[in-house]
């Protein structure tokens, strides 16, 4: 098996890639569904290997509501011959997410998309998701930014300067382009995801009123923060949902 691999069908490996197969699958048609996606750009990958360096995602130019847990590619961040394969992945999607899983073995699951409430908060001078209500306190000082956008991520020197600016957290404003998502599940990626667009159209919500904007103070939006960390299961509880919605309607995303 080489390091950029498609899958036929489950019994070609072990159960436990295929469950992560079926699962970052459901999370693309779930995004598709959600109008998180753009054109046939954008990108999720998940680390199979311990030191996260052997990851899946999505093939070059595929729409997110078609992508199948067989045809995502299986790629080596030590195999620098990837992109000279006749199933290469997107240049850009190789040069950010095999950096990141390279240099962050913790961010399992990354997710990189242009929602639209997200992109338009990332895209003001102050990019900042302000502690204004419930969802947007999950996010206090757990944002990374990028401010220095310089053109599409196609250079390995680029990857690097997104993976040393993330640092350990899970969330990434990326100024003048997007989002990005760090997170040890896709049931997790997933459900920061969703719970960042809220918050953004929230927030685009009320700057559209005029009227200033009643933010927390430090303290409860970070104690608010933690309550939110700490209920891991029910992060779990949303995407396992969310997959029995796809079984009901068109479970072909888990061929």
């Amino acid at each position: 098996m080489g390091n950029v691999t498609k899958l036929s069908n489950r019994r070609s490996h072990d159960s436990n890639e295929w469950q992560l197969r079926v699962d970052l699958a459901a999370a693309f048609r779930l995004a598709a569904r959600n109008d998180w996606h753009e054109a046939v750009a954008n990108h999720f990958s998940l680390a199979v290997s311990s030191d996260g360096k052997k990851f899946l995602m999505n093939p070059r130019w595929r729409h997110f509501s078609r992508i199948k847990a067989s045809e995502l590619l299986l790629l080596d961040t030590d195999d620098h011959a990837t992109m000279q394969k006749p199933n290469a992945p997107d240049l850009t999607a190789w040069s950010l997410h095999g950096r990141l899983h390279a240099l962050l073995p913790q961010a399992r699951c990354i997710m990189h998309l242009h929602t639209p409430f997200a992109t338009a908060i990332a895209s003001l001078a102050d990019p900042d998701v302000k502690p204004i209500d419930q969802n947007t306190a999950r996010f206090f000082n757990r944002v990374a930014f990028d401010m220095n956008y310089g053109g599409m991520a196609n250079t390995d020197d680029e990857g690097e300067r997104i993976a040393k600016l993330m640092g350990n957290k899970g969330i990434m404003m990326m100024g003048n382009h997007g989002v990005l998502v760090c997170a040890a599940t896709v049931a997790e990626a997933y459900d920061l995801t969703y719970y960042l667009e809220r918050s953004c159209r929230n927030l685009v919500l009320a700057y559209q009123t005029g009227q200033p904007l009643h933010v927390m103070t430090a303290q409860v939006a970070e104690k608010t923060a933690q309550e939110w960390e700490s209920d891991r299961e029910q992060f779990h509880a949303h995407f396992s949902e969310m997959k029995s919605i796809l079984d009901d309607t068109d479970a072909s995303y888990a061929d």
